[in-house]
């Protein structure tokens, strides 16, 4: 019991809370992680361009399994600095929590289709999430030692992730952006039911997955604006369409950067002939 004790209080270290963007003295954290996430970047699209079905399931699976036990910590610890009672707004299944679940799916199924819907979901939407964490990760932040690892880990992973998926994996083409749209579109709606779920029977804490659940509010950015001015359905399906734009822009960015240029290709193909 000493040893558990022990352990929990070394997890629980604090540091003082990270500022991103100041001085390195301030900012030393950040800065770090993001060098990770650009390392981790280069090397993952170099192992995964012209992967085997095998490799690539692989590499998802290790992914996963490094989220999934970051999640494990930090809901040990979260409860334990609650004198361990749960905390429901902590619940894993936020949106940038997905994709450690959407990876280990890809990773254990043999149904080509799916994992390629789930692959362009890590690749557009999940990368936009990671993305928008780290460049602005001043909400994220706190005082624990540990979770500050894991949320720079997480994020960080997702965004290299991501770039390795979209350089390599991902069919670069726009109506890729509707087999990813599915796959969030069924997330929203797991949230959706989890949320009232909680709402008709627990009712403990603070419970808003993906920042919809109706009875609490949205603080993301234009959205915020948008939810008491309409339906709650509407809103919902502006939210949709709202995170679609974004992470289809993500996709015209990766076939602007990745896709081949056929021309230019033909064109020394013929010079050489």
């Amino acid at each position: 019991m000493t040893f558990i004790n022990n352990l929990l209080q070394l997890l629980n270290s604090e540091m003082k809370r990270p500022i991103p963007y100041q001085s390195f003295s301030e900012s030393w954290f950040h800065y770090l992680s993001f060098a990770f996430m650009m390392i981790l970047a280069i090397f993952l699209s170099r192992n995964l361009k012209h992967a085997t079905d095998r490799k690539l399931r692989k590499y998802l699976l290790v992914f996963s399994i490094v989220l999934l036990s970051f999640e494990i910590y930090k809901q040990v610890i979260f409860s334990y600095q609650s004198g361990w009672g749960y905390q429901w707004y902590a619940f894993p299944f936020q949106f940038c929590s997905t994709p450690m679940y959407i990876a280990l799916l890809a990773a254990l199924t043999r149904n080509k289709k799916l994992r390629d819907s789930l692959i362009a979901f890590l690749g557009t939407f999940g990368l936009f999430a990671g993305l928008a964490v780290m460049l602005y990760p001043m909400t994220v932040f706190i005082s624990t030692v540990g979770i500050n690892i894991q949320t720079m880990v997480h994020h960080g992973s997702m965004v290299a992730m991501g770039i390795a998926l979209l350089s390599t994996q991902v069919k670069l083409e726009s109506k890729t952006i509707l087999k990813a749209s599915l796959v969030f579109s069924i997330l929203v709606s797991i949230a959706v039911i989890l949320n009232a779920i909680h709402n008709t029977w627990i009712e403990q804490g603070t419970f808003n997955m993906f920042f919809i659940n109706p009875i609490l509010r949205n603080d993301l950015p234009i959205l915020t604006l948008i939810q008491p001015l309409v339906p709650h359905i509407v809103f919902l399906f502006i939210y949709i369409l709202g995170f679609m734009f974004v992470s289809y822009l993500v996709l015209l960015i990766g076939i602007l950067l990745f896709k081949p240029k056929v021309k230019g290709l033909k064109m020394i193909y013929s010079k050489e002939s």
